[in-house]
């Protein structure tokens, strides 16, 4: 088991890794919308929002040696199902290989996010 870690990701809010590495498989926590830079949640729009969550994201699957094309199961966290289709269409920009999703609704995030997103990755060697 290795413990991944980036500063190009967010900074973990609790006493948890941004991802593990089991093998050849990645286990992703969910990232909100906070920008790395400024440690500050990017909400102005839901769609910058998300696109700075996927960013995150990506993020911490490569610094693992993953590629986005390696995730096979995402799960979306949304405090507002209204915003489903914009997510879908900014989500479908990152994962045009199509991975397993679920999408729930939730009453609040951390940080007052409106979207937290989490993955599995696995690596085919």
């Amino acid at each position: 088991m290795r413990k991944i870690h980036t500063k190009n990701a967010p900074e973990a809010i609790g006493p948890y890794s941004q991802a593990i590495k089991i093998g050849n498989t990645l286990y992703c926590s969910g990232q909100i919308g906070i920008s790395p830079e400024t440690g500050k949640i990017k909400n102005t729009t839901i769609e910058e929002e998300a696109t700075q969550t996927l960013e995150n994201l990506k993020t911490v699957i490569e610094a693992a040696g993953f590629a986005i094309t390696d995730t096979v199961k995402c799960t979306i966290y949304l405090t507002n199902m209204s915003d489903f289709s914009k997510i879908n269409e900014i989500y479908a920009s990152y994962f045009s290989h199509k991975p397993a999703r679920s999408t729930v609704a939730v009453k609040e995030l951390p940080a007052g996010a409106r979207v937290e997103i989490d993955c599995i990755a696995v690596k085919n060697d």
